[in-house]
């Protein structure tokens, strides 16, 4: 179908009065050769509807408006098969450039180049539809709370659920414990878990499949088409025998936590009579009362000691949340079934977020429990089977001891996404990377952490996937997501991570947490059957073409990309799991030969629209600097930065791209051949407070940059020609400052020597 193209410039907000329309007007009539090319009054829905008859009446398949920022549109209500470009002559020339002067109006021309030949290049997009039929059936892995939520969820919705539970009952931590903290105001009560009747109800459902003592052996394919292998569980481990295989669409891991074991830091396991807050919720749940394991003995004083062995950067160093709570719970526990009972909390700090202070203003006007801010320094055991607690650097300041029946320990919560042992191990590896005495020991270090953080886990899913077995697990063995804007999104399209195995929390909160995770899920596959991405390109129809038959088998494409989207067969030619891609393009910025492309973004496209760019000649004195920033963060600053009317050099052109990690090397090379003084990219911030929303797009960006500066040196180009920032959305007032002092570097060291060439 032959391209018919129509360009629609707003001339509202100011546009008209600081632009010359007619000479803008003449590069698409002029230059481009557009029959189509019009004005509209504004970009508001009374003038789009007039752009809707003109595309119909003029049969336009291919159409520009150049007005406000493409992110500011709500209305998105084109003809369908119509490819739409819009960018922001309003934000990114008009409000950031002197009106009527020659450079914005030389910027904004420049901008109507480049997004013509854009679309000029573009195809239209056609939803990727798998030859065989989309599953939207649910598997959830964990059948304690999370999981038994997310189940019964996800059914009441109409999906088919598959629930595999590792041992031979459900309920997981919940069903072990006696009570529950208060969930509902005043929150002064203690409450009945109720995890019973959730059982029943999860297990009476007809669109619900338990297996217990199952576990996924294997797990291969992509969302819509995960085929899963279940095998048995005998005595905690898999007895090799399948029960079954199936079919699924999306994956809830709500595999849980352990409690930790705090050996090491505190006398449990020396000592009798000191145990972990879990046992003692089982004595209770069994036994009805509280007695000390080592004689039987009624208890009716007990010593809780908070963060047992953890906010300890050697070995358990972040807070698992509920831990305060619990002991509060749990001294009413003591003070609810002996009446002259006394409870002594030692603390350094207690956490009770929300409305659950109300909870420990309860504890606080029990005259039987005491809280005192102190640290334990030892536990010994007196002649008469009494426990002696010292603690020091009290409150008071004085050193204190305590004679209880039974210290319990506030044992933190590991999650069941990593070994314990691999958790230490990333510890000590990290420490030795940042410390070690030699550069080789350092090295060999930050190769473990990298190994550990990415393959290291208990292999909970067995994922047939090139990248390992499991979800990559951040440095504290959760596994990693977009923490940031959207946590139940791991690095694994379709599988999310729920409950107390993403992040320590309560059970009202793994409840909240599941309804989330089944929504995630059921987006998922119903995205994935219309052949659309997932966040963060969500709706997004594209999908990347791969021209094998120039493949080198270098593998970057299958090492880099962040999401496990490419297997490989015997050779390491890249096999495509189309329906896991987020359409980052990480693969397309990744590959030296260029062979990976979308429809709609690819190395020509951006390449063409490089080129599209008049580059003034070297006496004109008016350089021109290329700057790339990514679509999530950094373009969307640059409205900001518009918005807010700051002022910065019209000498630079800017191109958005999916994801700084997409920017292939080739693109700054052609940008300094055209004649560009230097290139600029610009993407999201990366490191543990902040995330870039393709988790690892950025970070490889900054990691391939001396292969962009080995270019430029064979090139004879000084390094100083390139630079690479990071910026977060609300750092939009920085992009000025980036931009101008960027160009006087380049009016210091020079102009571009190929400019003409």
């Amino acid at each position: 179908m032959e391209d018919k193209i129509g360009v629609f410039i707003c001339t509202g907000y100011g546009i008209a009065e600081a632009l010359d329309i007619d000479a803008l007007s003449k590069v698409a009539t002029g230059e481009y050769n557009i029959p189509f090319c019009t004005t509209i009054d504004s970009c508001e829905k009374r003038d789009l509807e007039l752009v809707y008859e003109d595309i119909k009446k003029e049969g336009l398949n291919k159409i520009i408006i150049a007005g406000i920022s493409a992110r500011r549109y709500t209305e998105e209500a084109f003809p369908e098969g119509v490819i739409v470009e819009k960018f922001g002559l309003l934000e990114h020339v008009v409000l950031c450039q002197p009106p009527n002067e020659e450079d914005t109006q030389m910027m904004a021309e420049d901008y109507l180049r480049m997004y013509i030949t854009k679309v000029q290049k573009m195809a239209t997009l056609e939803p990727f539809q798998s030859e065989e039929a989309i599953d939207k059936s649910i598997l959830v892995v964990g059948g304690g709370i999370t999981g038994l939520t997310a189940a019964l969820d996800a059914a009441n919705t109409g999906y088919e659920v598959k629930l595999t539970e590792k041992t031979d009952r459900l309920g997981g931590w919940l069903a072990k414990q006696y009570k529950s903290i208060p969930t509902r105001p005043p929150y002064r009560e203690l409450e009945d878990t109720n995890v019973d009747a959730l059982i029943t109800e999860v297990e009476e459902n007809p669109l619900i499949k338990v297996y217990k003592s199952a576990i996924t052996s294997e797990i291969t394919g992509a969302p819509g088409l995960f085929d899963v292998t279940l095998k048995s569980v005998a005595n905690g481990k898999s007895g090799g025998e399948v029960l079954d295989k199936f079919r699924v669409g999306a994956i809830i891991q709500a595999t849980g936590w352990k409690p930790k074991e705090p050996r090491d830091e505190l006398p449990y396991g020396k000592v009798e009579d000191v145990i972990r807050n879990v046992e003692l919720e089982e004595m209770l749940k069994n036994d009805g009362r509280i007695t000390r394991p080592s004689d039987g003995k009624e208890v009716k004083s007990i010593a809780f000691i908070q963060c047992g062995g953890s906010r300890n950067k050697e070995h358990h160093s972040y807070c698992s949340s509920i831990c305060c709570l619990t002991s509060l719970k749990q001294a009413m526990y003591l003070r609810e079934s002996v009446d002259d009972a006394k409870a002594y909390i030692f603390y350094e700090f207690i956490r009770t977020p929300g409305q659950y202070e109300d909870f420990y203003r309860r504890a606080q006007e029990d005259p039987g429990v005491f809280l005192t801010r102190a640290n334990v320094a030892d536990v010994t055991r007196n002649d008469d089977g009494a426990l002696v607690l010292t603690a020091e650097n009290t409150m008071p300041g004085e050193k204190i001891q305590v004679k209880v029946d039974l210290v319990v320990l506030a044992a933190g919560m590991i999650p069941n996404s990593a070994d314990g042992e691999a958790i230490r191990a990333y510890e000590d590896a990290k420490v030795t990377a940042e410390k070690g005495e030699s550069d080789t020991e350092r090295d060999r270090a930050a190769e473990t952490v990298a190994k550990l953080i990415d393959h290291e886990g208990t292999e909970i899913l067995n994922l047939n996937y090139r990248q390992g077995p499991d979800l990559p697990i951040l440095q504290y063995g959760f596994p990693d997501s977009h923490f940031i804007c959207f946590p139940y999104e791991s690095r694994r399209t379709g599988i999310y991570p729920s409950g107390c195995v993403r992040q320590p929390m309560d059970g009202l909160s793994s409840k909240e947490d599941a309804a989330g995770a089944a929504l995630k899920a059921i987006q998922c596959v119903e995205m994935t059957s219309r052949g659309e991405a997932v966040h963060p390109r969500a709706g997004d129809q594209s999908y990347p073409d791969f021209f094998l038959q120039r493949c080198t088998q270098c593998k970057r494409c299958t090492e880099e990309c962040p999401f496990g989207v490419l297997n490989e067969d015997e050779k390491g030619t890249p096999l495509l799991q189309a329906t896991r891609c987020r359409r980052c393009g990480v693969c397309l910025g990744a590959c030296p030969e260029r062979i990976v492309s979308f429809k709609d973004y690819s190395v020509d496209i951006i390449g063409s629209m490089i080129k599209a760019v008049d580059v003034p000649d070297e006496f004109d004195e008016k350089p021109r600097i290329l700057a790339f920033l990514c679509e999530n963060d950094a373009f969307p600053a640059l409205d900001q930065a518009g918005l807010h009317r700051l002022q910065y050099t019209p000498f630079v052109r800017i191109i958005p791209v999916r994801c700084l990690g997409s920017v292939n090397s080739v693109w700054v090379t052609e940008a300094i051949s055209a004649g560009f003084d230097g290139v600029i990219l610009i993407g999201c911030k990366y490191g543990d407070d902040y995330q870039c929303h393709f988790c690892k797009g950025s970070e490889l960006a900054f990691s391939r940059s001396e292969n962009v500066r080995e270019k430029l040196e064979q090139m004879q180009m000084e390094n100083q020609r390139v630079e690479l920032h990071q910026l977060q959305i609300s750092e939009y007032e920085k992009l000025p400052e980036i931009f101008d002092k960027f160009a006087e570097m380049i009016e210091e060291i020079g102009m571009n020597p190929y400019k003409g060439m």
